[in-house]
């Protein structure tokens, strides 16, 4: 593969796989197709050497533009999404049409021009597991943690539209025969992350003299990876991966809320119960627990960024370093999690 689309690779994670795929694939070109809604930002690509680095801003639901790239490409990796999930229960509709109607105009592309495409996608489809006192837990039982073939059970309008795109590109690698993989990846943090996301809320929130905010009593549980790792495992799926697997991409990071709220105040030198407790989000998944052992038996990947502390420290130090990156849009976050009393 020389010519390699990435759908929403402005965004967060998208733009962390680019940076990966210059960084260490000498001979690839990336071509990025991002809408630049606001949690794009072209920003996130800055630096990249314009010999081997195309952006073309535009909606994925765009069947001539898409077409007309699909054509030249050898793969398609599909990050682009609506991915907040405050945001879709206040309006669900960009959503259904990012996220469903977008990657159907995706999936008839690269079936019409026989391309290889990957579908990056989330263990929310999955629904959440019971809560647990030990974490993170290892057990495998049905119900205990997600694995490649737990059922689809999306509790919010985001969660529903990806498990919704999913299950589209399974039907087009079984009815057309589309060279198609799947990857459900856990929670990612790490530089480029959108400040509404839990995370850099905190951080910035601390920066900007703001109390962090904490959904009810902080116990629901997220399993974090670093978005590093996950750039390289969605790499060797797309590289290595059987067609028409899915893989789960988690680096047995579970920790609840509260843990993670107080490891950013006690890294930030503030006192660990500094902060206030908001009303909690509706149908809020209790938590999120991912079995990555086909991908690592089947293809020898493992999490380097097992650290989990450290990694939040590196992430903290990038949102202090590049305050003008996120400043402009700190106001209007906190407005709009302020009205739903959040």
């Amino acid at each position: 593969m020389q010519k390699i689309i990435v759908t929403g690779g402005a965004g967060f994670i998208g733009s962390n796989f680019v940076h990966y795929l210059i960084t260490n694939h000498a001979d690839i070109h990336v071509t990025v197709l991002d809408k630049l809604t606001y949690a794009g930002n072209k920003e996130n690509l800055s630096g990249l050497p314009e010999d081997r680095f195309t952006f073309v801003k535009g909606d994925i639901a765009d069947v001539d533009l898409v077409d007309s790239l699909v054509k030249e490409t050898d793969a398609v990796v599909h990050y682009a999404a609506e991915s907040h999930n405050d945001n879709s229960l206040e309006n669900p509709y960009p959503f259904i049409h990012t996220n469903l109607v977008g990657t159907y105009v995706l999936l008839e592309a690269c079936r019409k021009y026989n391309v290889r495409y990957h579908h990056v996608s989330t263990d929310e489809v999955y629904g959440d597991l019971p809560l647990r006192e030990e974490l993170p837990h290892s057990g495998t039982g049905p119900g205990e943690i997600f694995t490649e073939t737990t059922p689809y059970n999306p509790s919010s309008p985001y969660s529903a539209s990806k498990a919704g795109s999913d299950l589209l590109v399974k039907a087009w690698i079984r009815s057309f025969g589309l060279k198609g993989t799947i990857s459900n990846c856990s929670n990612n943090y790490g530089p480029y992350q959108h400040i509404e996301k839990y995370i850099p809320r905190q951080i910035t929130n601390i920066l900007c003299g703001i109390k962090p905010k904490l959904y009810g009593e902080g116990k629901n549980v997220r399993d974090w990876i670093h978005t590093d790792d996950h750039s390289r495992a969605v790499w060797l799926v797309l590289t290595k991966g059987t067609i028409g697997e899915t893989y789960l991409i988690g680096a047995d990071g579970e920790k609840d809320n509260k843990t993670v709220m107080e490891m950013i105040l006690e890294l930030m030198g503030q006192p660990g119960n500094a902060y206030d407790h908001v009303k909690d989000r509706p149908g809020h998944d209790r938590r999120y627990g991912i079995d990555s052992s086909k991908l690592q038996t089947e293809l020898g990947w493992k999490p380097i960024h097992t650290d989990f502390r450290e990694g939040l420290s590196k992430t903290i130090e990038w949102y202090k370093n590049n305050e003008q990156w996120w400043r402009s849009q700190k106001d209007a976050v906190e407005a709009a999690y302020s009205k739903n009393g959040q």
